[in-house]
């Protein structure tokens, strides 16, 4: 058995790979003409696959890709070709769904607005009179901040895709006492919190009954360009939407002209169909719209999650144990 790295890593995740590895050959290719020569006896691969690399590898069983995603991975001769791939899926499930909670918070108690309004040094509760500062003053007012606010027991979140992202997702918004719906194309439940996860036909279910409406789905060609007009259509007038997973399946322009249009009460993405999202964009100056780049899966934990990945994949296979995290290559998940 013979694994080749490339691009290669560090001294020190080089020495933990080769513990792993055992007796297995662990080559830590410096450059593509390396790898081209050293792959062509290997039996597995971690790091950037590439047609040319993948035409010379003769005996290539296994192939561990450094991404979760696989939008921008596989290939047509790498679908085609009889190695296992695997990802590197679950290693940010609880930041991201710590994300989008964030978000929610956000939304539901009007941090948004607090926050511009503390930079103009202006008190306006919102659904209430300006520059009020007694809370007892009368009932009328009272009940118009409470109407400018939600109370999270009492709404929805739908969650469109339950891999382990959108699980943890649906555990955070349950612990808030949110109900929640679901939707996947494999996942069947989340136990504990969703115990009927609906299938993608019934999207627009989910949509129709959701306060909060969160895409944690992989790009895949049947989720590309997915929320349009008419998904957005479907959803309440009253209803956040927050985007999570992949940018390519929302548009832009679908999103801002319902946001525009008043047919949501706002959106929080960290993911877009363009990145960087152009300066020029609507979406940057409406006061209803979260905009954060592309940082949803930052924490100093996934450096070390993701070697422990690959460890666990090395280990598995040098044992002859099934391997973890085996991805679909036709479904890029």
């Amino acid at each position: 058995m013979k694994l080749v790295i490339h691009p290669s890593v560090d001294d020190v995740r080089l020495e933990r790979i080769r513990e792993a590895a055992g007796e297995m050959v662990v080559v830590n290719a410096a450059d593509s003409d390396s790898a081209a020569g050293e792959i062509i006896d290997a039996t597995a691969f971690f790091g950037k696959i590439t047609p040319e690399l993948l035409s010379v590898a003769g005996q290539l069983e296994w192939v561990q890709a450094p991404t979760a995603s696989l939008e921008h991975y596989v290939f047509d001769e790498l679908v085609a070709h009889p190695c296992t791939l695997t990802n590197m899926r679950g290693l940010y499930y609880d930041v991201i769904a710590d994300h989008v909670m964030g978000y929610v918070l956000v939304f539901a108690r009007n941090l948004h607005r607090y926050l511009r309004q503390q930079i103009d040094r202006r008190w306006a509760p919102v659904g209430g009179e300006e520059e009020r500062s007694d809370f007892l003053s009368g009932p009328g007012w009272i009940s118009g901040i409470d109407a400018g606010h939600l109370h999270l027991a009492d709404c929805t979140m739908g969650v469109v895709g339950t891999g382990s992202i959108g699980a943890e997702i649906c555990r955070r918004a349950a612990s808030f006492g949110m109900k929640v719906l679901g939707v996947d194309p494999v996942a069947t439940s989340v136990p504990g919190v969703v115990d009927e996860v609906w299938g993608v036909e019934r999207v627009d279910e989910l949509l129709e009954a959701s306060d909060f409406v969160v895409i944690a789905a992989p790009h895949t060609p049947e989720t590309e360009g997915w929320f349009g007009a008419e998904r957005f259509a479907a959803m309440k007038d009253s209803a956040y939407f927050i985007n999570i997973g992949r940018g390519a399946i929302v548009r832009l322009d679908a999103l801002t002209e319902a946001l525009e249009g008043g047919r949501l009460a706002g959106a929080a993405l960290d993911v877009y169909e363009i990145e960087p999202l152009p300066a020029d964009h609507p979406l940057w100056g409406m006061e209803n719209v979260l905009l954060t780049p592309h940082i949803a899966a930052a924490s100093p934990r996934i450096s070390e999650r993701h070697l422990e990945t690959l460890l666990e994949n090395v280990r598995c296979y040098v044992a002859g144990r099934d391997l973890v995290t085996v991805a679909d290559k036709t479904r890029w998940f």
